[in-house]
């Protein structure tokens, strides 16, 4: 049994934290102090680099990333790595981009670290799906739309996508698909061909909530197509569903005009320690 991470305690600690979807500044407050005040940050490949910049350069940095065909290092070398660090006395920063428990992991590290007894704190964080949506204009339900929303990933393993298909095509419902752009021509044929109408609204999201943010809409008929012409490439969200034609009047945010982050950000009083 682990037990909570204690700032006053010698023994080492290792604090799990959502970085977000990419803006800085939709880190919670949470994450930021511990981000200030860690010995050691491991961190994922989609960790923006607006977020990095605000540890402090006295923090060791390694990179764990995990990107298509080439991982850094393999989970298990990871989970013990988190392991030995924190044995060491270290405050050991588990930096993840989204939220941890979104399809980051989250939940096979801090099982190893219970086992080994090592103490650890999750800061849950903006996973991409909300943050990438909200800064696209495409609210994921609508009363008028969608009752639902499902998050899924979209891997090809073999070339194919083992999908629970029946119930991406459920009327009513938001799909977003993560980690799907290499399989997208599949996922829009397998969409229609169990029930989706070809003409049903999607898009994909490059960079969601940062200036290099590109969105490109269509149908399940021309996504495909239209996003090759565009040669977007990850990370990218895709969102599928009615709510997509309310991006036409609900389009907000222009990533041309976002300002960089200044530092340093100031925290309230009385929140500066952990």
């Amino acid at each position: 049994m682990s037990a909570h991470c204690d700032p006053t305690a010698v023994r080492g600690c290792v604090y799990l934290v959502g970085a977000g979807p990419g803006d800085p500044e939709l880190l919670t407050l949470r994450a930021y102090r511990l981000m200030r005040s860690a010995d050691v940050a491991l961190y994922d490949h989609l960790v923006s680099k607006g977020v990095l910049d605000l540890l402090p350069p006295s923090t060791r940095r390694i990179y764990v990333g995990k990107e298509r065909e080439r991982h850094t290092m393999r989970q298990e070398a990871i989970n013990d790595l988190l392991v030995g660090l924190a044995r060491k006395g270290n405050r050991v920063l588990r930096l993840k981009g989204g939220d941890p428990f979104i399809f980051g992991r989250g939940g096979e590290e801090i099982d190893t670290l219970a086992a080994q007894g090592i103490a650890f704190e999750v800061v849950p964080g903006i996973t991409a799906a909300l943050g990438v949506a909200s800064y696209a204009g495409i609210p994921l339900t609508h009363r008028d739309c969608a009752q639902a929303c499902l998050f899924v990933t979209g891997h090809l393993k073999d070339g194919s996508m083992d999908l629970d298909w029946p119930a991406l095509v459920r009327p009513r419902q938001t799909v977003v698909v993560y980690m799907g752009l290499l399989g997208l021509p599949k996922l829009c044929a397998g969409l229609i061909a169990h029930g989706l109408s070809a003409d049903t609204p999607a898009a994909v999201v490059q960079q969601g909530t940062t200036r290099e943010q590109r969105i490109v809409t269509g149908t399940l008929n021309t996504l495909a197509s239209l996003v090759a012409d565009a040669m977007l490439t990850p990370p990218t969200l895709i969102i599928v569903g009615e709510v997509v034609r309310l991006r036409e009047r609900l389009d907000w945010f222009r990533p041309g005009e976002v300002a960089p982050l200044a530092l340093p950000i100031e925290v309230p009083t009385g929140a500066e320690s952990t």
